[in-house]
């Protein structure tokens, strides 16, 4: 089964859930309450709409609800925000130029701090929708972590707020009530989700969704990923105190496995211990926002992982001539220690600004797989894409360079002008 790697909210976190100043709350019928809102299942062995009805080719989405969010401003930076101090990544790094897929529930890109970040996705519960139609509300919140731009008056904002979020909407099965409800994709079409990102131009791939099965074609999607050149991140799961079963795709070679750190540091309790875990960041009493406007409290790995997504999107920026599998490493290599050196944090906490400034460290991430085609031949798709970023990279260079020119010839005849003139264009005499 698969499961988004997120917890149900208390009653208590769910009411200190804010609003964008100056937005009203949005209009629905029959939302769950905010504290059942987060979690989404998806089911691995179940056609598409098993939960909700199949789902029909050229049929209109039916309407759907979202967590009501009162009105009031975010006026603390949230402790993930605080441990992370974005304002210091800005000067270095947005994520400007790099997209991030967000494999999930779909994003909504009508909330005030996602607008102008979210592309036209896919919707593969509704055919011909674009994935900006979030009826669980996690996608939403885990493309915030990433991409929400600063507001005013909102002490909340993403790590990379200028990258692009490409919303892949696979689920919107909610647990309300302790009860799974709404419709889900299979296996197949979460794989098939994963290469349509790629396929798309993802530079980073954010799976915040756990799948206690090995499938074959998730596996080999995600080797599609890696061999593409895709930094491919994913949750690590909840079900720490069921015995820590093996959660896929974190398991799988070339994904960062991401557990998750309390306030205070620690391990999260309900995060999942294994090999599978590379690293952890913020995942318990997380603020995201919320469909449509607003913002709500939650908990879970799911939440941890697009810490790491935006952290890699800011590494792809700053440093573009990484490989996918170097940025990985060097997220890994650039961790904070794990506190008293405990179980289940793998090889630290992740730190974002060392990832994107530090020129030195050894490499500890497991190592990627050297996936190739099954024919051993040249991959075009990979070929175009590296020649887009050589490209990229040779006009960045271009411009710097003509800039400095241009700076330096204004500077020549600012000096040597005015000498010029005064000296009417003859030689200098003895001095």
């Amino acid at each position: 089964m698969f499961r988004c790697a997120v917890r149900p909210v208390l009653t208590a976190l769910a009411a200190l859930a804010t609003a964008v100043p100056g937005t009203a709350p949005p209009a629905h019928a029959d939302a769950p309450p905010a504290a059942a809102a987060s979690p989404v299942t998806i089911l691995a062995d179940g056609p598409p709409g098993v939960a909700g009805g199949p789902v029909l080719a050229g049929r209109a989405a039916p309407a759907c609800a979202t967590p009501v969010a009162p009105a009031r401003p975010v006026a603390e930076a949230p402790w993930p925000q605080q441990r992370y101090a974005p304002d210091r990544l800005s000067p270095l790094a947005t994520g400007d130029g790099v997209t991030v897929a967000v494999v999930d529930s779909g994003v909504d890109r009508r909330h005030p701090q996602l607008a102008g970040r979210v592309l036209d996705g896919v919707d593969l519960l509704d055919p011909g929708g674009d994935g900006t139609r979030d009826c669980a509300g996690h996608g939403t919140g885990v493309a915030s972590i990433i991409a929400a731009a600063p507001h005013p008056g909102v002490a909340f904002r993403g790590l990379a707020p200028r990258a692009r979020i490409l919303p892949v909407r696979v689920s919107e099965q909610q647990v309300v009530e302790g009860r799974e409800s709404g419709r889900t994709v299979g296996a197949a079409e979460f794989a098939r989700a994963i290469r349509w990102a790629v396929d798309r131009g993802a530079d980073v791939i954010n799976l915040s969704v756990v799948l206690y099965v090995d499938d074959s074609a998730v596996r080999s999607a995600v080797g599609y990923a890696v061999d593409r050149d895709v930094v491919v991140v994913a949750a690590a799961g909840n079900l720490h105190d069921s015995g820590d079963p093996v959660p896929y795709p974190a398991a799988y070679d070339g994904v960062l496995g991401v557990g998750a750190i309390a306030p205070s540091g620690l391990r999260a309790d309900f995060s999942q211990t294994g090999s599978y875990v590379d690293l952890v960041a913020p995942g318990s009493d997380v603020l995201l926002a919320a469909p449509g406007q607003g913002h709500r409290r939650a908990e879970g790995t799911s939440y941890a992982a697009p810490f790491v997504a935006a952290t890699a999107a800011l590494v792809r920026q700053y440093r573009p001539r990484l490989t996918a599998a170097e940025v990985a490493r060097r997220l890994l290599a650039t961790a904070d220690p794990a506190p008293g050196g405990g179980a289940g944090y793998g090889v630290g906490v992740l730190n974002p600004y060392r990832a994107v400034v530090e020129t030195s460290g050894a490499p500890i991430a497991r190592p990627a797989p050297d996936l190739a085609l099954a024919d051993d031949e040249p991959d075009p798709a990979l070929a175009a894409r590296q020649a887009r970023r050589a490209a990229a990279r040779d006009r960045a260079v271009l411009v710097a360079t003509v800039t400095a020119a241009g700076v330096a010839g204004v500077v020549l005849l600012a000096v040597v002008l005015p000498r010029g003139l005064r000296r009417r264009w003859r030689p200098a005499g003895p001095t």
